[in-house]
């Protein structure tokens, strides 16, 4: 079923016009989480592009090799390096993070938490945790913690840094954040029937555990912006969504049963291209008018899944003392330390 699966070939309305209006990002230091495909791909060649030192971080393999070396043969003049992390393994987090200390003593400006997966079966990681939890949020907010130093080292020196997240319109797939979806409880959280009405098509535990994570980028971003506003810090936390973007996500997902392949093929037909769908993290990252608690993305609703990058307010139904608290205290506990930003 996963062989039958076509993506669909669309054109980019926007992308050439909003990257052209990019300055220089020239003495720019800006680290990205999954660049090997998709948006983050896209992401990281527009930075290089214009100049940023590039950080990528990605998970050790063939793929992650081919894009240091194309970003490096296409941009010679953009400092560019590549550090090893699997978003599975919080030691792996902490490693990545020793080096990208080491080799940034000057700063990070922008640290774009952009990788994830979608979807996928009911699994542990070796931590023991739900593996979508683990890969888009968990060890996102571990290693935002330990990069904390050099982003304010940035924001002192160059008046800013920013921390980008990336969530999704599955933001919208459950009512409010669960604390068992942030526990050691990988393998023993919905499983991975189905949805009665579209039977084998959308797994219901695969995607209310997306959904779980999606969430939590939302509210991990609201989170960072209230704790950074009340430190004077100068760095802001923004979060962008892609709207329907084809990119390798679906062809992950299929591939481990999360979706069906003729679905899919005719779902994504409504979409929209990669380029379009990174332009919410692109902004958050360049736009000298993108503020600190701004969501960027082809708008706000549950439907917005192509068009424009717009800005919108941070919404309420994550941005609330509950699920702010829920979120630190679920997200601490996990990686076992305290994450204070003073």
């Amino acid at each position: 079923m996963s062989d039958s699966y076509k993506k669909p070939v669309l054109k980019s309305l926007y992308f050439n016009q909003e990257v052209d209006k990019i300055p220089s990002l020239k003495g720019k230091t800006i680290a990205i989480t999954g660049t090997t495909s998709g948006t983050g791909y896209v992401a990281a060649k527009v930075v290089a592009k214009k100049g940023a030192t590039t950080i990528l971080i990605n998970r050790k393999s063939e793929r992650s090799k081919k894009t240091y070396e194309l970003l490096t043969k296409k941009y010679p003049q953009t400092d560019i390096l590549n550090v090893e992390c699997d978003l599975q393994s919080f030691s792996s987090v902490r490693s990545a993070a020793k080096i990208i200390l080491k080799e940034l003593k000057s700063g990070l400006d922008v640290l774009c938490n952009n990788a994830g997966v979608m979807a996928l079966k009911d699994q542990a990681t070796a931590d023991g945790f739900d593996i979508q939890m683990q890969i888009n949020h968990l060890s996102h907010f571990l290693l935002t913690k330990e990069l904390m130093p050099i982003l304010k080292k940035a924001a002192a020196k160059n008046h800013e840094a920013r921390i980008i997240n990336h969530s999704s319109i599955a933001r919208f797939g459950v009512k409010k954040l669960e604390a068992k979806y942030f526990e050691k409880r990988g393998g023993d959280l919905g499983g991975n029937g189905s949805n009665m009405l579209l039977s084998s098509f959308i797994p219901q535990g695969r995607w209310t555990r997306y959904s779980q994570t999606k969430l939590a980028n939302a509210a991990f971003t609201a989170c960072l912006h209230e704790k950074l506003q009340n430190s004077n810090h100068n760095i802001k936390a923004l979060v962008a969504h892609p709207g329907l973007a084809v990119t390798d996500l679906q062809n992950t997902t299929v591939k481990d049963g999360g979706m069906g392949a003729w679905m899919t093929s005719q779902f994504m037909k409504s979409g929209q291209s990669k380029e379009d769908g990174a332009l919410g993290i692109i902004k958050c990252m360049t736009d000298s008018n993108a503020n600190s608690g701004e969501f960027y993305g082809p708008g706000k609703g549950k439907m917005d899944g192509k068009g424009p990058a717009i800005m919108f307010k941070l919404e309420n139904f994550y941005d609330n003392r509950e699920s702010k608290d829920l979120l630190w205290e679920k997200s601490c506990e996990a990686i076992e330390e305290k994450f204070k930003i003073e």
